[in-house]
């Protein structure tokens, strides 16, 4: 594969953005909340990039003690390819140099979704649950954490 790029996410990104969320989510995220995310001092947005064209993002905001990842997305043709995996570690990377007194990192993922492997392999676990969580279909979300600064084995 050629090579993949992360960088910052800009608001010039947002229209290439918004189609891969329209094509991976029933109940997507509109620009604005994009451009919310954007403007948002303890936000952390990243995106793929492959040959000029945006593949892939994840946007992740420290709340207090706790971070939590909002959104990742990478656009089907390109999935199952380790973009994923490159955007959760550079997003973490880039969190743990910003030193925030951030002790956990949670998610919700729906409970049918490929990406709970992917968060696994990361070091997350399972935490709970959150009955019909989603809408369109109708389904529950899977609650996953992890502990993060010291050394990472422990979970929420």
């Amino acid at each position: 594969m050629e090579s993949i790029i992360i960088r910052d996410m800009l608001y010039a990104d947002l229209p290439e953005i918004c189609a891969i969320e329209n094509e991976s989510f029933s109940t997507p995220w509109s620009m604005n909340s994009f451009d919310h995310e954007l403007m948002e001092p303890h936000s952390i947005l990243k995106i793929a990039e492959l040959n000029g064209h945006i593949v892939g993002y994840i946007c992740l905001r420290v709340m207090l003690d706790i971070t939590h990842i909002l959104n990742l997305a990478v656009a089907p043709p390109w999935r199952r390819m380790g973009i994923g995996s490159m955007l959760l570690e550079t997003a973490l990377d880039e969190l743990e140099a910003m030193q925030e007194e951030t002790d956990f990192i949670t998610l919700e993922v729906r409970a049918s979704s490929h990406a709970i492997m992917l968060y696994e392999k990361h070091g997350f676990r399972v935490i709970g649950r959150r009955k019909n969580y989603y809408h369109k279909p109708q389904e529950d979300a899977v609650l996953m954490g992890m502990e993060i600064g010291g050394n990472g084995d422990e979970m929420v």
